[in-house]
Formats: C-alpha cells, structure tokens, sequence
C-alpha cells in the first residue's frame, strides 16, 4: 500500500490549521483518505455512521463495483467461476490466492472430506435445543461449541491452527446444517459420505433416510453447488466486519465465525431470501397471481407499510450479476422438478416479469436479486424456508475464514474500536434518593 503523490487538504473555517492527509490508490474502486492521524491533530473523528464512507482494511480477496455490476473474487469475475468452476475450487481460491490446478484441488478436496464426520457428542449437544428452534439459533450454538471439541486448533495467531480450523469449519459446516434440519424434523442424522462431491454430500445428508439408498439429482447438486459460489464472499459486508471485528480482539475463529453466523441471521442480510419466501407466501394466501396487481399498488403506495422483498440490492445499483446466474439455474431446476406451473413458482415469476418491465421499479433499478432466485431454488429442492439462512452461512464460512486469516495476517491490523458522537447527558451529580 503505497501512498499517491497527491493529498487532501483538510481545511476549518474556525481558522484552525489545515492538515494534509496522505491519498492511497486501490489496484481498482475509489482511492482512500488516510485519516489515522486525524484525532492526534486536530482532536475530532469523522462521522459516518453504518460505516459507508469508510475503508475499514485493505483487502485483495474480493472487489465489487455496484454501478458497473461486477464481483470478482481475486480478481476472476463471479459469472466464469460460477460457470468453469466448482465451489471447492473456489473456497481454494479464496483462501490461496489463486485457483488450484489438477493435484492441488485433488489434495485440498481430499482434506476437505476427510474432515467432514462432527465428534460423536455434538449431536448430544443439539438435543438440548427445542425441535422448534430456528435453525440459526442451533447453527450459532453449534459453530461456537466447535471450539470447546476442537480446542486444538484454537490459537488465532498460529497458521497451523488456522489452516486446520479453516478446513474444519469448510468441511463440517454441512454436516452441522443437515444435523440441524433432521433434528428439527425427527430424522435420524445421516453420516457423511466421502465417495461424494461436497454438493452432493450435502444433499445427500439432508434428505437421505436409512430406509433407502439416496441417489443425488445431478442438476440439483449443480444447483446446490452454484448457490455455494455465489454465496462465497462479499467483501466487506455487515457479517464479514463483524468476523474481523471479532477475531481482532485474539478470539478463536470459531467464535469469530460463530458471531458472523449470528450477523447473517438478520433480515436485511443472511435472511432476506427467506422474508422474500415469506413474502410470496403472504401473496398467495391473499388470492396468488389474480392478486399480484393490488400487492404492487401497495408497494408503490408511500403511506403503506408493504416492501417488496427480493429486489433491489445496498451496493449493486444494476442488475446483480449473482442473479443472473442465479435465474439460469432457477429455471434448470423448475424444469427439471416439473415445477412451472407450481402456484407460487408462477407467482414469482410473474412478479420478476412486472419489476423487469414496470417503469417504476426499472427506473429504481429494483431488478430481482439473487436472494429471490436462491430462495425459489431452494424451496423448490425442497430445503425449507426457515434453513436458508442456515445454507447462507454455510456458503459465506470461507469467505470469512479467509478475509479473518488476510486480517491476522496484515501488520497493521488492530483491535477493533470505533469513536462515538456523544449526544447525552454531560457530568452531574447524583442526588440522595429522597431529592430525585
């Protein structure tokens, strides 16, 4: 990181000195306004609250460009991963650098399934949850336990440790997810199985009994496999600061990824896909498609609380390019279930046609976004809506694990700690309980 020739000059209008603050250029996006040495000068912070305005790290994992549409994981846009490469590939990439060839993917995928099998009493762990839980409540318990069975791989500064718990968490997370949907639903749990693909694996756990053989559809593990990917990582967002916010206090990366799995449980992250299920659900009780205009009303109505849920996205101004995808593989999978003419998948259909084609919703660029298609796919495979969530933060493990290792890693890393504006009371005294 190497900073520009030019500088910003701050200036006051109260007649305080100026200050010259250093300029970096990133590789690609907006330069950088140093302002570390900002309070030591001048005595004020800067206010930006949700963090917008402000570059919390240098990274080189992933890069998102939301007017152009673009994510680039090291560098390679999502579209040609998603298409030439499978997702442990890409959990290769991200954590490395770059993607494996023939030999390396062989090794890396050989340690992945090998460390797929929990310990034997986290499943006794997980009977002390209602069969009611969410499931994000079981994962959060589960992922943050996995340090009390796996406290030989708990020192954040150590590499080794490091590694290891990455292909832990990597190879276990799916195996904790199908453990905690067939608790729910009083099904045996199934073991993993290593002559399987990860995708595959995964299906087979959550929908195999041991009444039959369990054979994987292979468009639904694609489909299953491309959720993973698009899922991957997405640069610094709300459960990913959160990660980096957690594992610079020296915490275990169990817990700092159990505190992003807590992060991605809130609706306006992780759990969009599952309010947009919801919301297709609220429609069709009220009438379905023959309904579909008036809940369009509703949403453009300012004075009414409706929200479309599904479209739009903070940092993506076009169309996400995730979606796009996302809607390829959503239409495989109907067709290939049989499920066009399914009520609800008809209703989300003719709701992507309406905001693709009404100017009010083109003109806001509200076009549908990958947690619409991803929701639909999942629903369709049968994975219901309440573990979607679940399957989010299964995905996004790798990507925290690996913007956690680039922190640790990075020698100007520090403990978290943002400043305040204090709006609130100055000093006083308390009185005696009698003159209050």
């Amino acid at each position: 990181m190497t900073p520009s020739d030019v500088k910003a000059t701050l200036s006051f209008s109260d007649g305080s000195p100026s200050m010259d603050l250093p300029l970096y250029k990133g590789s690609i996006g907006p330069d950088v306004i140093d302002i570390r040495k900002l309070y030591a000068q001048t005595g004020k912070f800067t206010y930006d609250p949700g963090f917008l305005s402000t570059a919390s790290c240098n990274s080189t994992i992933t890069y998102i460009d939301g007017d152009k549409g673009e994510l680039l994981y090291r560098g390679y846009p999502i579209e040609q991963l998603a298409v030439q490469c499978d997702y442990l590939e890409v959990c290769y990439l991200l954590l490395n650098g770059e993607l494996p060839n023939e030999s390396q993917k062989a090794e890396f995928v050989s340690r992945v399934t090998n460390h797929t099998m929990v310990n034997e009493q986290m499943q006794f762990f997980l009977r002390g949850f209602r069969r009611d839980a969410h499931p994000m409540a079981v994962m959060t318990g589960l992922v943050g336990a996995m340090s009390a069975f796996y406290h030989d791989s708990t020192d954040i500064n150590n590499p080794e440790h490091r590694e290891i718990a990455a292909i832990r968490l990597i190879a276990k997370m799916p195996t904790l997810v199908a453990m905690a949907y067939k608790y729910t639903v009083g099904q045996p749990y199934v073991y993993p199985k290593n002559d399987l693909s990860y995708a595959g694996n995964f299906m087979r756990m959550m929908f195999a009994t041991p009444c039959e053989e369990y054979k994987p559809n292979d468009v639904l593990v694609r489909a299953m496999d491309r959720i993973f990917t698009l899922h991957a990582d997405h640069e610094q967002n709300a459960s990913t600061s959160t990660v980096r916010l957690c594992g610079s206090s020296g915490t275990n990366p169990f817990a700092a990824i159990a505190a992003g799995v807590a992060c991605l449980w809130g609706p306006a992250h992780g759990g969009a896909n599952e309010a947009c299920l919801n919301m297709l659900y609220d429609i069709q009780k009220q009438g379905g498609v023959a309904r579909i205009g008036d809940f369009i009303k509703q949403v453009k109505d300012k004075n009414s609380n409706v929200k479309l849920m599904g479209f739009g996205h903070r940092v993506y101004k076009n169309y996400d390019p995730r979606a796009k995808l996302m809607r390829e593989t959503c239409h495989e999978v109907l067709g290939e279930l049989g499920l066009q003419n399914d009520p609800l998948f008809k209703l989300a259909m003719e709701l992507e046609k309406i905001a693709l084609e009404d100017e009010y919703f083109v003109a806001r660029k509200l076009y549908p976004n990958v947690d619409f298609y991803s929701g639909i796919v999942q629903r369709a495979i049968g994975i219901p809506v309440p573990l979607f969530t679940a399957i989010f933060a299964l995905a996004r493990t790798v990507g925290w694990i690996a913007q956690l290792n680039e922190m640790i890693s990075d020698p100007e890393y520090k403990i978290g700690r943002p400043r305040q504006l204090f709006v609130g009371a100055t000093a006083r005294d308390v009185k005696p309980i009698g003159q209050r």
